[in-house]
């Protein structure tokens, strides 16, 4: 559990009913479900117009990273390469083949299998910088998602406080509607400016960093293999290894 995630959410929350308070507000003013419905609803659609079905859904799933990022055990994948690659010099990379179907992650069993086969180590690295790749860019464009929320929602909120200000000049003749009006308004551009910064853009830049270490891994995953192949001492990787940790 990432708890500076949580943290960071509950102190920008607690520091913006704060001051609401502390102004003589109240905090039921803030709460305006029109308003929500315009900003949130408004910038949803919009993100899914701009973006395929299946890349909306992977965003989605994405967000619980931010609070419970995947964290692979770097130090597993060292002593696993360190092991394969002292097989690998005692009985062979063919001695390597038995452990391909055991292992889960489809990166590793790619690399494993190029390695049986007998592939040179450059066309390996080729290969297998492509797939990184590949991956790497479905990620990042999975949680732009949310990077474009927070691009919408601003406006979308503007949007609010123009309707807002529309019903407003409807019932000009009612006094008794006007507060309402002007407080969609003036609500619903603070549900899309605070949605954008404390919400929609810290979550799209806390994953770019998590996709960033997850890609880190695969390339350290791939200089060990790479080590393999080209015959080197497992404690030479291990330590080369250790330089990405370090």
């Amino acid at each position: 559990m990432d708890l500076i995630s949580i943290i960071g959410l509950l102190v920008g929350l607690v520091a913006i009913v704060g001051g609401q308070l502390l102004e003589g507000g109240h905090i039921g003013s803030l709460i305006q479900p029109t308003a929500f419905l315009i900003v949130i609803g408004g910038t949803a659609g919009a993100v899914m117009l701009q973006s395929p079905w299946k890349t909306f859904k992977a965003g989605l799933r994405m967000v619980k990273w931010v609070f419970q990022p995947p964290a692979p055990s770097l130090e597993r994948i060292i002593a696993d390469i360190v092991s394969w690659s002292g097989v690998a010099r005692k009985e062979g990379l063919l001695a390597l083949e038995s452990r391909i179907e055991s292992h889960r992650d489809p990166f590793v069993r790619k690399g494993l299998q190029l390695l049986v086969d007998g592939v040179e180590p450059e066309r390996i690295r080729d290969v297998l910088e492509v797939e990184i790749g590949a991956w790497e860019g479905e990620l990042k464009q999975a949680s732009k998602i949310w990077e474009a929320a927070g691009g919408y929602a601003p406006t979308v909120g503007i949007l609010g406080a123009v309707m807002g200000l529309i019903h407003v000049m409807e019932n000009l003749s009612d006094p008794s509607k006007l507060g309402a009006g002007i407080a969609v308004a003036f609500v619903a551009t603070i549900y899309g400016v605070g949605s954008a910064n404390l919400v929609f853009l810290p979550i799209a830049k806390k994953l770019h960093a998590t996709i960033g270490q997850l890609v880190a891994v695969r390339e350290m995953t791939l200089d060990g293999l790479i080590g393999i192949a080209h015959g080197d001492n497992p404690r030479l990787i291990e330590s080369r290894l250790r330089g990405y940790i370090n």
